[in-house]
């Protein structure tokens, strides 16, 4: 045994991604995969068709580092369609190895070691750990469910310890919650009045369900100085593995932005955003088909939960539901979950990943499929009381 010096104190009390473990547990027991959010369906066949072209074209070396021109001006042209901002797309924009990438240029861009940062609870899993990569401390703000809201004496008195930044997914994961228009304007009521920063996650402002719609902090009076926002184009597209991401920011926090940037990745691919801009450049009808596409999927797979008698938290926006499992026994949901998976033969994440609170009765499906792979994953579902029966 060696006697070497120790590893980083930053990383050591990092676990793996469960929602990337519950993807390895499903392959392990042959269930469906409703845990990792992938779409199993194809993405449009104008970028696929554009990426055939690129293949045997080109490019095939480094973009510039903050991003492709092309890229960037067609991000630029339909970002100002959507919000109704004007952005420039030499000055404001940087495109990324994925929104994860984004997340962490952000949080490296504007924080210090030891500055704090709010975050809503639940939260996507990575928020906590680009917090501790960055050297900074989290002050978690519970969103309550059934509906997600949140209170505004708890914000305030969270924004009352001077955080640098807040972090807001929008629509949320793994909630589902689309926050309101009154509820953006009371965060950005008190960041601007406590001077912090708002770091956005949009990934997913293009799926929504009626009557709900999505409201770009940025585009709040006052917000587009200090709003980063981070996205990417792999939900939007059904490209999750092209790891097309993006920040949009003010002049100078972008040329932050990109320095860091450049140490961290150097570049996305070129010939991917090359096939992207197709996509970009498509008309408004695309994402009213998204949206129509991801309803259809949302009420089939709720529809067939209704059915088996689950109880769930319907969601506003994204692809993803929580399940209640109170009714199961199980008193750790991760245990329910590689239950679920090797005896159900369903995927799924356990709801403790999200919330910093001792919340252990929920856990987390998505409906990103096929018609026949939501239907295999319903009927697999059916055997749940079966199966639960047998194990007691």
């Amino acid at each position: 045994m060696y006697n070497m010096k120790e590893l980083s104190n930053r990383t050591a009390e990092f676990t793996d991604s469960v929602i990337r473990r519950m993807t390895r547990i499903s392959d392990q027991y042959g269930a469906v995969n409703l845990s990792q959010g992938m779409p199993d369906f194809e993405p449009p066949k104008e970028i696929l068709s554009r990426l055939v072209e690129a293949a045997m074209e080109g490019p095939h070396q480094y973009a510039t580092t903050w991003g492709a021109k092309n890229f960037r001006e067609a991000l630029a042209f339909k970002q100002n369609h959507f919000s109704g901002m004007k952005i420039d797309p030499n000055t404001e924009i940087v495109v990324t190895c994925g929104s994860t990438e984004a997340m962490m240029a952000a949080m490296l861009s504007v924080t210090n070691p030891g500055d704090k940062v709010i975050i809503f609870s639940p939260f996507y899993e990575n928020y906590g750990a680009d917090t501790i990569l960055s050297g900074a401390e989290p002050i978690y703000v519970p969103l309550i469910p059934p509906e997600f809201k949140f209170d505004a004496n708890v914000l305030e008195e969270a924004f009352k310890q001077n955080p640098k930044a807040l972090i807001l997914c929008n629509p949320s994961n793994p909630t589902g919650k689309v926050f309101t228009r009154e509820e953006l304007q009371l965060i950005a009521d008190m960041a601007i009045k406590y001077d912090a920063y708002i770091i956005t996650d949009e990934v997913y402002e293009h799926i929504i369900y009626a009557p709900y719609e999505h409201v770009y902090m940025a585009a709040l009076p006052g917000m587009k100085e200090r709003t980063i926002t981070c996205s990417s184009l792999s939900k939007t597209y059904a490209i999750t593995g092209w790891r097309l991401g993006y920040v949009i920011a003010p002049e100078r926090i972008i040329d932050r932005i990109k320095k860091v940037h450049d140490f961290l990745t150097v570049g996305a691919a070129a010939p991917l955003m090359e096939a992207a801009v197709v996509g970009l450049r498509f008309g408004e009808e695309y994402y009213k088909e998204v949206q129509k596409h991801y309803a259809h999927m949302k009420n089939l797979f709720l529809k067939g939960l209704d059915d088996i008698g689950l109880k769930y938290i319907e969601p506003q926006g994204a692809y993803y539901v929580l399940v209640d499992i109170r009714e199961f026994g199980y008193q750790n949901d991760l245990e329910f979950c590689e239950w679920l998976a090797k005896e159900v033969k369903v995927g799924a994440v356990p709801g403790s990943a999200f919330f910093k609170e001792e919340v252990n009765h929920l856990i987390r499906l998505h409906f990103a499929k096929k018609d026949e792979t939501l239907q295999l994953a319903l009927q697999n579902l059916s055997s749940i009381y079966v199966k639960a029966a047998k194990g007691n």
